[in-house]
């Protein structure tokens, strides 16, 4: 029997993580499990919407949009977690640290040349997680939208 008690969520709110949500939603309600929701911001990296260049009110920003991220079963324990650094080793430590059974995650499911020169945060942390991770895509001849049109997967 598969023991499924926490599951991380690691996010960068766009549909590919959106999509990996339902996924990590339907397996906490199955297997009663609480669920960490994560997002790991790099200050190099992230673009915060309006930002003024104060990484004090782009972290408060980060923090706001993750914590409005709530399963609709209440039932379902949820830990908002925002962690600063590179989102694959981070998202790796964390769930080492917390004792994380399951971590399901999207990909932008780049292949070739263009995997090769970015890097793929799923793949670093599928080789380097002490736990067993979900990748989850979207499906075949979805539209993707870009990232200013994506919302936050659920409300409070």
């Amino acid at each position: 029997m598969i023991r499924i008690k926490k599951i991380l969520y690691p996010t960068d709110f766009s549909s590919y993580s959106n999509q990996a949500y339902f996924h990590a939603i339907a397996l906490a309600e199955k297997h009663n499990a609480s669920l960490t929701v994560l997002f790991v911001y790099n200050p190099d990296s992230t673009t915060t919407p309006g930002s003024q260049g104060d990484e004090v009110a782009d972290r408060r920003y980060w923090q706001g949009q993750l914590e409005q991220i709530r399963p609709v079963d209440t039932r379902i324990p949820v830990t908002h977690v925002l962690l600063e650094g590179d989102p694959a080793t981070e998202i790796v430590r964390y769930g080492r640290d917390a004792g994380i059974d399951l971590i399901v995650m999207g990909t932008h499911g780049r292949t070739g040349i263009e995997r090769l020169l970015m890097g793929s945060v799923a793949e670093k942390v599928l080789r380097d997680a002490s736990c067993s991770v979900l990748v989850v895509k979207l499906p075949r001849g979805q539209p993707v939208p870009t990232h200013s049109d994506v919302a936050v997967a659920a409300t409070k």
